[in-house]
């Protein structure tokens, strides 16, 4: 399936695209400024998962700094070197960008799921939302949030957010790119293309129940801090503290 990510990774970018997998219609499409929002349930497709991913790669020095890019005379073998290569290679390699997810319910609840600190949630019990995965090299794989959407009434509101765990802010130096995937099959996008070079965390989603479903409206914007920066920038009024990442994420 053409998209966002295949785009950044190999050229080409349909605004949206069709396919057929295995007689289902499914397809592509991306939030802009100009089209922020999207339903991510409908009549007949508001059950099952809602899975949300994320997928990076660093880019070629010469993607954003030609300037910057390595003599063939005196690397020459520089040239076969894939672009996600290249990019470590500018002392980045240690970056790993998280996806995370705030979560309110209505019954008065929130917190964080995110690999830092192994909240990792729950599928079945609240907050029905569960992180898998911990991708730190930005692989196809991933790591993914899977919401429980048979639970769907009981979310007020949820905010997905991307942030810099270690290494230095790059999110200027990645393609970054958050997707939504419906039980339907559809795949909404949301590159994080308004870059900002000393960011550490971005907002990418807000995702709120709108007469009887769920809506995503993308958000895009960059904070200078963390966690709770992010939460004041959006009111969810919980304390904070510091918080490492466990030895090895549960699945």
């Amino acid at each position: 399936m053409a998209s966002l990510w295949s785009y950044w990774r190999h050229g080409g970018m349909p605004k949206q695209k069709f396919d057929t997998v295995g007689g289902m219609s499914t397809y592509a499409s991306e939030l802009t400024k100009r089209n922020p929002t999207a339903a991510l349930t409908a009549d007949g497709a508001d059950t099952g998962t809602l899975r949300i991913d994320l997928t990076w790669r660093m880019r070629a020095s010469s993607d954003f700094d030609r300037a910057a890019r390595p003599s063939l005379w005196r690397h020459p073998l520089s040239v076969f070197k894939p672009a996600e290569v290249q990019g470590h290679s500018q002392g980045l390699a240690n970056v790993d960008f998280d996806l995370a997810c705030l979560y309110e319910l209505k019954s008065g609840a929130k917190g964080v799921v995110q690999s830092l600190g192994g909240l990792v949630g729950d599928f079945n019990d609240p907050p029905y939302l569960k992180l898998s995965g911990d991708d730190r090299f930005g692989s196809a794989s991933g790591e993914s949030i899977y919401v429980n959407l048979d639970k769907k009434d009981e979310f007020k509101r949820l905010l997905v957010f991307v942030y810099v765990y270690d290494g230095v802010p790059a999110f200027a130096r990645a393609d970054v790119v958050v997707t939504l995937v419906a039980a339907d099959g559809k795949n909404i996008e949301i590159g994080l293309t308004d870059r900002s070079t000393q960011a550490r965390s971005c907002a990418v989603a807000l995702i709120e129940p709108h007469k009887g479903h769920l809506v995503a409206r993308r958000e895009v914007r960059y904070v200078y801090g963390f966690q709770s920066e992010i939460d004041r920038l959006y009111g969810w009024g919980m304390s904070w503290g510091r918080g490492r990442k466990p030895s090895r994420l549960r699945a």
